[in-house]
């Protein structure tokens, strides 16, 4: 089923783009949230009219997108916890624990955005990426250290 989206979502596209999905995830996820309507000849003219509006909200989402990327770029996260004598982490620093930090410090990021492929289970420092937009993706320092060290 051809529906236009009416908001930006992660796995299928931008706001106006034409996409087809499955007929019971439009029927029943996407039209009743409003997140997409039916694309049909009536539908895709008043898109028209409107696309000029929805450019000045991608544009405005890009920019907000881009002032959250410069404070969240070169953010380092200190997670502590309980260290076998092996240096493996008792369970393991997952992205609601990188949430969970980056809020501490005044950053709000969801869940979602995090884009850790597994959970960290060893002490050390890393690298993750945090996706803002489709093209805007600042990364932070996570360090992970045993729990008597934490400050």
């Amino acid at each position: 089923m051809k529906v236009i989206l009416t908001e930006t979502i992660e796995s299928l596209g931008t706001i106006g783009d034409e996409v087809n999905v499955a007929k019971g995830y439009a029927r029943n996820y996407l039209i009743p949230r409003k997140k997409a309507f039916i694309a049909t000849a009536k539908n895709r003219k008043i898109l028209d009219r409107q696309r000029v509006q929805l450019e000045q909200q991608l544009a405005k989402e890009q920019t907000i997108a881009e002032a959250m990327a410069e404070k969240i770029r070169g953010a380092v996260c200190t997670i502590s916890g309980k260290v076998s004598e092996e240096d493996r982490l008792y369970g393991s620093v997952s992205a609601r624990d990188i949430v969970e930090q980056l809020r501490a410090q005044g950053l709000d990021v969801d869940k979602k955005m995090v884009m850790l492929s597994e959970p960290i289970k060893t002490l050390g420092s890393y690298v993750v990426p945090i996706r803002l937009y489709s093209n805007i993706t600042p990364e932070i320092t996570v360090r992970v250290i045993p729990e008597q060290e934490a400050p």
